[in-house]
């Protein structure tokens, strides 16, 4: 045991605190000629992901993290490290990250043992470095839970996916007018459910990775969606995610709506940058900048007009619901808005920069149109 724990020790001490490649293959041979270290090599790991619970990450930021800095060998190495941790999940959100993580979890390939060494300590010294974030779960309160109707979700993300997928844009637009009209009643309904029942909940945080490139642009979209549902979202530029606070019910179809319109917008830009390629021109990174930073700004003004229309359909009720739901809505909030103050006492402002294509820009502005955001006539049965 002793030379087992010397070799992982002398390892360690060569290389996480350096980051030279020299330093990198004193460790891994050291490793690799033992082979009686990968046990003790595999509980230090675990207790690197349980280090990382305390700093404030969850199993889906470390996994983004990983995937961001290195490669896929290392994914399926912290993969298999966060589910042996065997952590008890603290929320329905934790386990169902964990869940879909077992759901996609494949062995590492066969390799020999010097490139296995070298993977493990590249992993272990990006989880070493790991700073604190902001813990989402608010301590001595409850937090808002998933609670609502799993058929009304999954009829929310069905009709997503086949906006998504569909060729035909009147198609399209008539499903995700469908989608937002069940997300805004979904939404409603929860919050009264939770007003009448008193339960004291209080707003709930979650990470939406917003990767590059372009991410300046993914990130106000993001801020957008969040904003006409309820909830605020606050952008980690350098750990390449948005932190979204709102209740549950409202989170759950902020990530369902922000996905869909990504791929919407990917898929607009792709049709639109081959058209502009046939025409002979060749700049396509300034064209793709501008038409999503358009297709953030157009959509941000939409669901902004979407969210007033709202407010007045409210305002329009009759006397009794109005008078049950508007104290309801404005108490959340500020509820919110007090949660995102306590995790975030500083914020700055930032600028999309880089849009200088009017191509791009009218493209991303006509694919935000086309992108359907509106609710209008609800199909038929």
């Amino acid at each position: 045991m002793s030379t087992t724990c010397s070799a992982v020790d002398r390892a360690f001490e060569a290389t996480l605190y350096a980051d030279s490649d020299a330093a990198l293959d004193t460790g891994a041979s050291l490793l690799a000629a033992d082979p009686t270290a990968d046990t003790e090599l595999a509980r230090r790991g675990r207790e690197f992901v349980a280090t990382a619970w305390r700093r404030g990450w969850q199993p889906a930021d470390v996994v983004r993290i990983v995937r961001r800095e290195l490669d896929d060998v290392h994914v399926r190495l912290v993969s298999r490290l966060i589910l042996d941790e065997n952590r008890q999940p603290p929320n329905p959100r934790w386990a169902a990250q964990l869940d879909e993580l077992g759901a996609a979890e494949s062995d590492p390939p066969n390799t020999d043992r010097f490139s296995y060494a070298t993977a493990v300590l590249e992993l272990y010294r990006l989880l070493l470095r790991l700073p604190a974030l902001e813990p989402l779960d608010a301590p001595g309160k409850p937090q808002g839970r998933p609670r609502g109707d799993a058929r009304m979700l999954s009829r929310i993300r069905g009709l997503l996916a086949k906006a998504e997928a569909t060729g035909f844009p009147e198609e399209a637009e008539a499903l995700s007018a469908k989608a937002q009209e069940l997300m805004a009643r979904h939404s409603i309904d929860e919050a009264l459910l939770a007003a009448r029942e008193h339960d004291g909940n209080a707003p709930g945080a979650c990470r939406i990775g917003v990767d590059a490139p372009y991410e300046t642009a993914k990130a106000v979209l993001l801020d957008a969606v969040a904003a006409a549902n309820r909830c605020q979202a606050v952008w980690n530029e350098a750990l390449g995610f948005s932190t979204v606070v709102g209740f549950e019910p409202d989170l759950e179809v902020v990530e369902l709506l922000y996905t869909s319109l990504l791929v919407q917008a990917t898929t607009a830009m792709t049709k639109a940058e081959a058209a502009q390629r046939a025409g002979g021109r060749k700049r396509t990174k300034t064209f793709r900048q501008s038409f999503l930073a358009a297709y953030a700004h157009r959509t941000g003004d939409r669901l902004a007009a979407v969210a007033e229309e709202q407010r007045d359909q409210v305002a329009g009720a009759g006397e009794r619901e109005r008078g049950e739901l508007l104290p309801v809505l404005a108490a959340r909030d500020v509820a919110v808005r007090e949660q995102v103050t306590r995790l975030f006492p500083e914020t700055v402002t930032t600028r999309m920069r880089g849009v200088s294509d009017a191509a791009g820009w009218q493209e991303g502005t006509a694919a935000a149109d086309r992108a359907q955001v509106r609710a209008r006539s609800p199909l038929n049965p």
